[in-house]
């Protein structure tokens, strides 16, 4: 129903009750049936409620005072829905109510709805089990998990996050020979087909069939009413209702998939990945955000030409490629390739999971920290809101104590007081409950907890982490925000934030880099300067592109030519050369002269003088003290 409609015409919520009907206890009396339709039509936002109320009035007489009333405000126009408990409200006289709800509404286009007391109760409307479950036989309202038909869900399930939509799964499930869920029901004695002996394409999956099992909720143990409705029992045709109109109960049998999987998958199934010339969806689309205006990136890639025999793999502001086309400027380009993403991506998880593991107090610590960061503005806005929604909720009090003031002196009628007040009292609840969500918000982080403790059974889920897989993408990003690069001392750097799920961006203690790993940045650092310094030749016309390069070698600091920019020496003799000195520096050490006591540094382990003077001047002591050691055995003889 339309606001607009809304705002003209009434929701009239029928109850009667007679004297037969108080004999079957409580759930019929006329209080329980106003509680019962005003919650519905709360739950469904149905405004402008006005009660029509027969109470003591027998079902079979249609000349009851609140119906004549009833079908008179239809007459005039007045009434968009009428709401009952159920169809022997109306009527015992099934001929004649359906005149009423057939004829008589449809002329004056009344929408009509008898609440299902079975569905609302939550027990499941529909009269068989779903793909995946099968009927308790000793409670015809309780599912069980049918675990054959269940390890199909769970591997669609599966299929999907690793990247596969649903025509591609139904391919591959007709593959590995896996039976339909008609055919599956038929082989049951169940479904439409229990009856075949030959069941025509047992394996012929679609897309749509796989579709339909991935939408379901009753995957996560819930149960799921009112997704069609019929007009009327002479008319077979069902109305389809929107997720919004469901009636869901949770856990009300055991589930097949957890919730994080479904919810996985639901996002997935929104993000169109399409086939590019490469042959296969690239797992990082719908991911990508510019820092600068929020549109995705763009996934640009292809296999190489003739001109061009390489391929390429990279992604761009979406917002600065439509304007391009348009011969316009916007925004601008964020360029990053696939290959620089997958490693950060594969580093930001490896290292977010490895340091959740071993320090799991101190990450614990640190999100919680994070998070009340995070949340500082929005509980200023929580705060405001809380405040305006507390004001709001004393002035209804005020209007409705008024309200009541007038109808008791006469100045406004019943009718008009009934839908005042169910407006204003339907504004209130939904105030109320706003604020105790808000209050609620403020004075507990216990979300956060829960988040960080899922955040740690996915990493500990998974234990390989030496390369990055599509399931490893979907389970772990939620966003990336890509900064537009900017040149630092020459080089060109980009800032990337990586939201892991359950945690967002979390940064992690910077550790101290090795030596080894000191000298490995410094020789990129190297190799970057020159590709620049190449780059730069080229752009300024000092060398054409397969021409040598002019270089002066390491070594001898000749000139030579060479095809390679990075070459460093003229011929093998000044490399070997290199080599051994840069192997003999590596080997020198400090000693302490044998003769004059001063220090030195050599690259020799036998050397014990620092000069050839001091090895003279240690030889001739050393002969002197022989010669005299000879002289005194001698005259000892």
């Amino acid at each position: 129903m339309s606001s607009t409609q809304a705002e003209k015409k009434i929701t009239a919520l029928y109850e009667r009750l007679s004297r037969d009907d108080e004999s079957a206890g409580d759930s019929n009396s006329i209080v329980n049936q106003k509680k019962y339709l005003e919650g519905y039509a709360a739950q469904h936002s149905f405004s402008n409620i006005v009660h029509y109320t027969d109470d003591g009035w027998s079902g079979g007489n249609f000349d009851r005072p609140a119906w004549k009333r009833l079908v008179a405000d239809i007459e005039a126009g007045k009434v968009a829905l009428v709401l009952t408990k159920d169809m022997s409200r109306i009527g015992r006289d099934y001929l004649q109510t359906g005149f009423y709800t057939e004829v008589l509404f449809r002329k004056f286009g009344v929408r009509f709805i008898a609440i299902r007391v079975k569905g609302e109760s939550g027990k499941p409307t529909t009269n068989c089990a779903i793909y995946g479950y099968k009927k308790d036989p000793n409670d015809k309202y309780h599912w069980l998990v049918d675990e054959e038909a269940a390890a199909v869900v769970r591997h669609i399930f599966q299929l999907t996050i690793e990247g596969h939509g649903p025509y591609e799964i139904a391919t591959m499930l007709c593959e590995e020979k896996i039976e339909t869920p008609a055919a599956y029901f038929a082989r049951q004695g169940r479904g439409v087909w229990k009856s075949r002996e030959d069941i025509p394409r047992p394996y012929s999956w679609n897309g749509f069939a796989v579709g339909q099992i991935l939408s379901k909720p009753e995957y996560m143990g819930h149960t799921v009413n009112f997704r069609t409705h019929k007009e009327s029992y002479k008319d077979k045709r069902a109305v389809v209702h929107s997720p919004e109109d469901w009636l869901i109960f949770e856990d009300t049998h055991e589930a097949i998939v957890d919730k994080e999987t479904w919810e996985l998958a639901q996002k997935l199934r929104k993000t169109p990945r399409r086939h590019d010339t490469i042959g296969e969806a690239n797992p990082l689309t719908g991911l990508l955000y510019c820092a600068d205006c929020g549109a995705k990136l763009y996934n640009h890639r292809s296999r190489g030409t003739a001109a061009k025999p390489y391929s390429s793999d990279w992604f761009d502001c979406s917002t600065y490629t439509l304007a391009r086309q348009s011969h316009d400027t916007a925004c601008s380009n964020h360029h990053i390739s696939t290959k620089a993403l997958r490693t950060l991506i594969l580093e930001t998880i490896r290292a977010a999971s490895t340091y959740a593991i071993s320090n799991e107090a101190e990450f614990i610590q640190k999100v919680r920290a994070a998070s009340e960061v995070r949340q500082a503005q929005a509980a200023k806005d929580l705060k405001r809101k809380l405040n305006k929604d507390k004001r709001r909720c004393e002035e209804l009090d005020t209007i409705i104590k008024k309200l009541y003031e007038s109808y008791a002196v006469g100045r406004i009628g019943e009718e008009r007081f009934d839908t005042l007040l169910a407006g204003y009292e339907q504004e209130q609840t939904a105030l109320c409950q706003s604020v105790t969500e808000a209050e609620a918000a403020l004075d507990s982080f216990e979300q956060d907890t829960a988040n960080v403790e899922r955040f740690l059974a996915l990493a500990k889920k998974c234990t390989d982490f030496s390369e990055l897989t599509t399931p490893m993408i979907n389970e772990f990003i939620e966003k990336i925000i890509v900064h537009a690069p900017e040149k630092i001392n020459g080089d060109r750097t980009q800032q990337v934030d990586i939201y892991l799920k359950f945690i967002g961006r979390f940064d992690l203690p910077a550790p101290e880099l090795t030596p080894e790993e000191e000298k490995r940045q410094a020789a990129l650092h190297r190799h970057r300067v020159k590709s620049r310094e190449r780059y730069q030749k080229i752009m300024a016309g000092e060398h054409a592109v397969g021409q040598p390069f002019k270089l002066v070698c390491k070594c001898c600091g000749e000139e030579f030519e060479s095809t390679r920019s990075n070459t460093l020496f003229c011929g093998s003799n000044c490399r070997a050369k290199s080599y051994r000195q840069e192997a003999a520096a590596g080997r020198s050490h400090e000693c302490v002269c044998g003769n004059c006591g001063k220090a030195f540094t050599t690259t020799r382990s036998d050397v014990k003088y620092c000069c050839e003077a001091c090895q003279r001047k240690a030889h001739s002591k050393m002969r002197y003290r022989q010669k005299w050691a000879e002289e005194q055995e001698a005259e000892i003889v």
